[in-house]
């Protein structure tokens, strides 16, 4: 997921908060930590829905599974209003 997001045209928010993330093993992988306020959490989860199928690219499972799990840490951890 943070490979299709830094191939994305971020605005200069989303840019930096990507540059700042870390990168951690988890696991057989790795994830990338990202601080940020909840907005740009939810601007990185719509920028993603491609992820999901559609749009005219294959649903890669491995990566709709990281999406979905993200949005779901973000739901958790941020309702919205």
């Amino acid at each position: 997921m943070a490979d299709f997001l830094r191939s994305a045209e971020l605005d200069d928010v989303e840019r930096a908060a990507l540059d700042q993330g870390v990168t951690v093993r988890r696991g057989q992988g790795y994830t990338l930590r990202v601080t940020a306020v909840p907005s740009v959490h939810r601007q990185f989860l719509a920028r993603c829905q491609p992820l999901d199928g559609g749009h005219g690219l294959p649903a890669i499972p491995a990566q709709r599974k990281a999406r979905r799990e993200y949005e779901n840490r973000v739901s958790t951890l941020m309702p919205e209003p």
